[in-house]
């Protein structure tokens, strides 16, 4: 799609270091072409290279005082996975009764991970001892290493999306059911858990939108100008 048409004005100017109208495209193409996949994965292993080159985007984000807290955990044991995935069927249940009726069956009838499916799953935590007792950029907002995580995630994500790999990310469990699966020490945040692999299909807009759960909202009214609530 055109930049053109996702509302992307052409620059007026060659700032330093710009990259070429095509490679902008790709950019944005990237990231406005980015899913979260449920369970359109396909069996194929992702080969080392390229998930090297994936890990290595995910470890080139950006982190408050370059402290770099997060570690990558890479899960391919179906052993392992079915263990994370009984964590996941248990939460969900619970989570299903959270939300009024005609809700609730709506939201059983979504299908929300695809641990088992995809050939590789990625925890991702964060250290956040990692870089000392004071880190730069974090002495008053304590939580921007794991948004810096979440960066790292991005990064990832996107990544993938270019190499033509799906991403899927699982927020329904308890931390503490994880932990001990994985061997993860207290002090450490779980902060994503993630299904990656090569897809048969991609929706082209969000599933949840697809599949009328939500909708994007539209941006204008999220925009306000010097202060809260003061439109542009």
């Amino acid at each position: 799609m055109a930049l053109a048409d996702k509302g992307v004005p052409e620059a007026e100017f060659a700032p330093a270091g710009a990259f070429s109208p095509q490679e902008r495209e790709a950019v944005y193409r990237t990231i406005y072409a980015r899913r979260d996949v449920r369970d359109e994965f396909l069996p194929e292993p992702l080969p080392d290279s390229t998930l090297e080159r994936i890990l290595q985007a995910a470890h080139h984000a950006p982190s408050v005082g370059l402290s770099q807290p997060w570690n990558f955990i890479l899960i391919r044991d179906p052993a392992m996975k079915a263990a994370v995935h009984d964590v996941f069927t248990r939460c969900n249940g619970e989570a299903a009764q959270m939300f009024a009726d005609e809700r609730s069956a709506s939201y059983r009838g979504l299908k929300l991970e695809g641990i088992l499916k995809a050939p590789l799953n990625i925890c991702v935590t964060c250290d956040r001892a990692r870089g000392g007792p004071v880190v730069l950029g974090r002495t008053h907002q304590r939580d921007t290493d794991l948004y810096s995580t979440v960066c790292a995630i991005q990064n990832l994500w996107l990544a993938a999306r270019a190499e033509g790999i799906g991403v899927g990310w699982v927020s329904i469990f308890e931390q503490e059911d994880l932990r001990p699966l994985l061997g993860i020490p207290p002090e450490i945040v779980i902060v994503a858990y993630l299904c990656v692999g090569f897809v048969d299909q991609l929706f082209t807009r969000p599933e949840l939108e697809a599949r009328q759960w939500a909708e994007r909202l539209p941006l204008e009214p999220l925009i306000y100008e010097e202060r809260w609530g003061d439109r542009r």
